[in-house]
């Protein structure tokens, strides 16, 4: 968002690869707040197969892929002119146990361990803690059964006792699997 990191300073773009950076479609500093009639206007305006993604990062191309697969229009907006968000700038991979990777290198990682690692780790909800890993391996091999990502390496990193940080042979993993 420019040189400016003020909240009002923001604009936000769909996030398309092959464009350049697009001009706002929205600055919330030009907004007032929505009432609470607003939803059921849009509700009768936009049928229900539409969907807008806010953000381009991992978590937002998998919300907009997983909305595509169910037959729904899908527009992502990120505050950047590209797509990738904080993804695309992780240097080191991602975390998952019980992958398939793994086990085809013969590492035994559990969900357990890596559970304990992450609450010893500093993680102050559990039930959050819980979630993230157990749903770590099945995210990590989808990633490589959809998009066909390479993944292959598993490396041990800090904070983690058992190699469980997955990346490719390739660029940085985060561009690798936002791009």
């Amino acid at each position: 968002f420019g040189s400016s990191t003020r909240p009002s300073d923001r604009r936000w773009h769909v996030c398309e690869r092959s464009r350049p950076p697009l001009t706002p479609l929205w600055e919330p500093s030009s907004v007032s707040p929505l009432p609470v009639l607003f939803h059921s206007a849009m509700a009768a305006t936009f049928p229900s197969k539409q969907a807008i993604v806010v953000g381009g990062g991992l978590a937002g191309m998998t919300a907009a892929n997983t909305l595509l697969e169910k037959g729904a229009n899908v527009v992502v907006l990120d505050k950047s002119s590209f797509c990738g968000g904080n993804s695309s700038k992780a240097t080191s991979g991602i975390n998952g146990s019980e992958t398939r990777t793994q086990k085809q290198k013969g590492i035994k990682d559990t969900n357990d361990i890596f559970y304990s690692d992450t609450m010893s780790g500093g993680a102050k909800k559990p039930e959050i803690a819980k979630v993230l890993v157990w749903e770590s391996g099945p995210s990590v091999d989808w990633l490589m059964d959809k998009f066909n990502l390479d993944l292959s390496l598993v490396a041990r990193l800090g904070g983690h006792s058992m190699e469980r940080t997955h990346r490719g042979k390739e660029r940085f993993p985060g561009m690798t699997i936002t791009y």
